[in-house]
């Protein structure tokens, strides 16, 4: 009898990326229930941050009351407290509405878990090229696209969603991606986020 292995496609239940063949993943309780999902290295401490129960860690939880209320998985992407803001209070009165909705775009990334994910992967890539497309559509949605030669992530912010940032779309190579995606606006700092490249004068 021949027996066929069937690979096992895993993934990050925090950013949601595709784990690596290899590639360690630590098993996290969102709910301390015994039912454990797969976190990567990179977000393992946005994991522990939230009060979700390491395996093999004692059963009684040791976050305090106040953590422990905002288990599961949707607390992960509530926004954290604000970040500084990618563009001035002086320059905000400036912008039109498409650039407002960009500068937008880019601080409810910053607030997300995904700037720590891409702050990780840019400490063994290097800095990538960023840009950030407004979509058409009755929805006020934009792409964020983070792209080095190797890899590539699109997240979806939607503004009216309950989910802000997701990650919407990934791959390997650069003209996977469509023209306009690649009209690089942006620029990626060392700890992951993501600042337009607006007229500041």
């Amino acid at each position: 009898m021949r027996v066929t292995g069937n690979t096992v496609t895993r993934s990050c239940a925090v950013c949601e990326r595709t784990l690596l063949t290899g590639e360690r993943a630590v098993r996290f309780s969102p709910d301390g229930d015994g039912e454990f999902v797969d976190v990567c290295p990179l977000c393992q401490d946005v994991a522990l941050d939230h009060g979700w129960v390491k395996e093999g860690s004692p059963t009684s939880p040791t976050v305090p009351f106040a953590r422990r209320k905002r288990r599961g998985l949707g607390a992960l992407f509530e926004r954290p407290p604000a970040e500084e803001p990618v563009v001035s209070e002086p320059i905000l009165r400036r912008l039109s509405e498409p650039e407002l909705a960009v500068v937008e775009a880019a601080d409810l990334f910053n607030s997300s878990p995904f700037r720590r994910t891409v702050g990780g992967i840019a400490k063994s890539l290097g800095e990538p090229r960023a840009s950030i497309l407004p979509l058409s559509g009755v929805n006020r949605e934009l792409v964020i696209t983070i792209a080095w030669d190797i890899s590539w992530y699109q997240y979806r912010v939607s503004f009216e969603s309950g989910q802000t940032v997701r990650l919407a779309e990934r791959g390997l190579e650069l003209d996977e991606l469509e023209n306009s995606f690649t009209a690089w606006n942006a620029r990626v700092t060392r700890d992951g986020r993501i600042v337009p490249s607006i007229e500041r004068y």
